[in-house]
């Protein structure tokens, strides 16, 4: 049996608030400290075989994407290095209770910028990228996709859904 290419379903996600209504226009040259992507594996095939070289490319691999698309939207991205010794004891810039809005703060940063990709199983994985006002802390974008296929084109292909569907409107 003869089996096609694995279809990516994409499916946004309401849940956590992660959904937020597509917000107003953004600031004019905005400056954005960018966080990273933070990988967490509650997969089976994690607790068994531990750390998988090419996932952890993959997040570097959609660091860069991140990066070059906001560069290209006219984003200035300011280096994190000031905050990294802070950065450092955060094991998820993601879900830290807004550390990441105050080192934003610190750099002198409009927008704080995180993302996510929790990987369910080698099949289902789970991607969210949220953006914060670095003055008030409110999410200004932010979205969350299911993504289905572990490979570097269902990664990129789930993060440029995100950026077209919320972040970007093209």
């Amino acid at each position: 049996m003869t089996r096609g290419p694995v279809l990516l379903w994409l499916i946004a996600m309401p849940a956590c608030g992660m959904a937020a209504e597509y917000g107003g226009p953004l600031k004019d040259d905005a400056t954005v400290a960018f966080f990273g992507i933070t990988f967490t594996d509650t997969s089976t095939e994690g607790a068994y075989d531990g750390e998988r070289a090419d996932q952890t490319a993959r997040v570097t691999l959609l660091e860069d994407e991140v990066r070059a698309r906001f560069a290209h939207e006219g984003f200035m991205l300011l280096p994190t290095a000031p905050v990294a010794d802070k950065l450092d004891t955060i094991a998820n810039p993601a879900d830290c209770n807004g550390c990441e809005v105050r080192f934003a703060s610190e750099l002198g940063a409009d927008y704080a910028l995180v993302g996510e990709v929790q990987k369910v199983s080698n099949l289902i994985l789970s991607m969210n990228l949220v953006m914060r006002d670095a003055g008030d802390g409110e999410m200004v974008r932010g979205l969350s996709v299911d993504i289905r296929s572990n490979t570097d084109e269902s990664w990129l292909r789930g993060m440029r859904y995100i950026f077209k569907n919320h972040f970007f409107k093209n």
